[in-house]
């Protein structure tokens, strides 16, 4: 005390307290000028709020002018997948030929992210439908063309006839198909009992019907040589299907 008494004068004191009123006075008006939420956008200087300057989220959605984030102010690979909501990209929001080949993942099209008849005929390319990708039942008879339809053998069956075993020379015989087919093979052969020389003389489909179509085959042999050489009998047979 002593010591700081011979360093106190009436100038000493005057000044101290003055400086002591000008930064009281100084801090309050500080305080004073600038009360809360009074500094606008318009009091800020250009670039004088940086980024170390802002809080971690303070920049939220709703602080962003709708526009105000481009193309340009987006880093690369900043947006991606997980950031993006579900609808988030709609097709009027992309440009022509924004999403190309190299943008898609292996997989990401799937099913259900095509449009109903999105994938027409001139989409894909050559072999790129392959038995493997057909579906069990998927091609029916609705779709195959009416030509190629009406040439396939669905329902096949056989039909055998065979003439009276006995001497009677030339012999024929017809095996008709069942209704609603039509014979698109046969043959004929001669089955012997007591004869040795007979011969077929014909093998062939049946005149054609009101329709057009040949429905059976006739079968018909002869005795070579002489008469009443035995006894012996003629078959047809006929292969058939629905056409």
């Amino acid at each position: 005390m002593k010591h700081l008494r011979k360093h106190l004068s009436f100038a000493n004191v005057v000044a101290c307290v003055a400086l002591f009123v000008a930064l009281g006075s100084g801090a309050y008006a500080a305080t004073a000028m600038l009360p809360k939420k009074s500094v606008k956008t318009r009091h800020l200087a250009q670039g004088i709020v940086t980024t170390t300057k802002m809080r971690n989220g303070a920049v939220t959605a709703a602080k962003i002018r709708n526009g105000a984030v481009t193309a340009s102010k987006i880093g690369a690979g900043a947006v991606g997948s997980t950031q993006l909501a579900d609808g988030g990209v709609r097709s009027a929001d992309l440009g022509g030929g924004v999403v190309t080949t190299g943008k898609l993942k292996d997989g990401g099209v799937t099913s259900d992210k095509l449009a109903a008849n999105a994938v027409t005929n001139p989409k894909l390319a050559a072999d790129s439908v392959a038995t493997g990708k057909l579906q069990d039942g998927a091609v029916n008879a609705a779709k195959l063309n009416a030509g190629l339809l009406a040439q396939l053998v669905k329902d096949v069956s056989y039909v055998t006839a065979t003439s009276p075993t006995d001497s009677v020379s030339p012999k024929s015989i017809t095996a008709s198909c069942p209704t609603g087919k039509v014979a698109i093979g046969g043959g004929s052969k001669v089955v012997f009992d007591t004869a040795i020389d007979v011969a077929v003389t014909g093998s062939e489909p049946t005149a054609a019907d009101s329709a057009g179509k040949r429905t059976g085959w006739v079968a018909s042999a002869k005795e070579i040589d002489g008469d009443d050489l035995g006894n012996w009998a003629v078959e047809a047979y006929a292969v058939c299907a629905a056409l």
